[in-house]
């Protein structure tokens, strides 16, 4: 039996505050299934090693290897003992169909594009950045005595992306809606004085809470903080938040920067455009997405976790009127699935 944390207290705190919500500020369809997963999981084996648990794996902690991407244990099992029959363990032909197997090749590529895809000139400095080991992650990849996974190295993508087509100088205040377990404001936190703010729906928002509280100790504005003001200031240069969805509209001040990374695919339309409401309404400069062009898959008997009605670039373009595209990246930046599907990034700057 896994004994009750903090952590556990702010995940009973934030569901039992979203019961009285307004619909709009819930899970929709791909993430009120996977909101039960993760739960259970949590309930099980508590916070401390969240970044090994199925339930993360498969929903927002994104690996290179096995499990993820469609494989599992299982999987990678049979394709030991098929694959790798006959070689000797610490032989060349071991060591590269493991360098395969274990997502490290695919992570090195996207290293690779960091180091020559990242200008140093440029804030925010992306040079010594290292991910911590908070979570106890499955994956994680040493280069050059810094470590990395794969949703830091699609961060650092954005980021360099976002470097190479505009002015980074005076980004300082740094929104985010769906933040996964909180690696963008881990990243902002290594390399400049920003402040970060994360709004997400719990269970997410507990786990990210749990994450960002260890990397910014002090600095770190808790949920039981902020639910019961009205008003909820932009923080401190050097501090992070989290927030739930419900409070947005009481979020006060100027945005310079709103990113969001995957999740709006995972929402319905009308939902990711109450939240690009909130996003305008706090006069956001700049605007970061990275989003299937295609649109994430409906929901069938095939497909548990899909959604009634993907979002595409066209509808970013139709809830974003006060805002014109300035670029689009797929390679290097961004990524081709193995399916033809691409994981596009979007760049919008505010024109009025």
């Amino acid at each position: 039996m896994v004994l009750k944390t903090d952590a556990d207290d702010l995940l009973c705190l934030m569901m039992e505050d979203m019961k009285i919500q307004s619909s709009i500020y819930k899970p929709t369809l791909f993430w009120e299934a996977a909101s039960r997963d993760i739960i259970a999981d949590l309930e099980t084996h508590g916070f401390q090693s969240f970044r090994a648990l199925l339930s993360m794996l498969h929903f927002f902690v994104p690996t290179y290897g096995i499990p993820g991407n469609n494989l599992s244990i299982e999987d990678l099992d049979h394709l030991e003992n098929v694959v790798l029959k006959g070689t000797t363990r610490g032989s060349k032909k071991h060591m590269t169909i493991m360098h395969m197997l274990s997502g490290e090749s695919w992570a090195l590529a996207d290293y690779r594009v960091y180091l020559a895809g990242n200008d140093p000139a440029k804030q925010p400095n992306l040079v010594g950045v290292s991910e911590s080991k908070i979570g106890n992650p499955a994956e994680q990849f040493c280069f050059d005595k810094r470590f990395f996974s794969r949703s830091f190295l699609n961060y650092i993508h954005g980021l360099c992306f976002l470097k190479q087509n505009i002015d980074t100088s005076s980004i300082r205040t740094v929104l985010e809606i769906g933040g996964g377990f909180g690696t963008l404001g881990e990243i902002l936190h290594q390399s400049g004085d920003y402040a970060y703010m994360d709004v997400d729906i719990p269970p997410t928002a507990a786990v990210a809470s749990f994450y960002l509280n260890q990397i910014y100790g002090n600095d770190f504005i808790d949920y039981r903080t902020s639910r019961a003001r009205s008003d909820v200031p932009v923080p401190a240069l050097g501090t992070s938040m989290v927030l739930c969805p419900w409070q947005l509209p009481n979020l006060k001040g100027k945005i310079d920067l709103f990113v969001n990374f995957i999740s709006f695919q995972e929402m319905e339309p009308p939902v990711v455009e109450r939240y690009l409401q909130q996003v305008d309404r706090l006069n956001a400069r700049y605007i970061l997405l990275r989003n299937l062009r295609e649109g994430k898959a409906k929901k069938s008997e095939k497909i548990a976790f899909g959604v009634e009605t993907p979002i595409t670039g066209t509808d970013y373009d139709r809830f974003l009127g006060n805002y014109r595209l300035l670029a689009t990246n797929v390679i290097p930046f961004g990524y081709r699935t193995i399916d033809g599907f691409h994981s596009e990034l979007r760049l919008y700057h505010r024109f009025q």
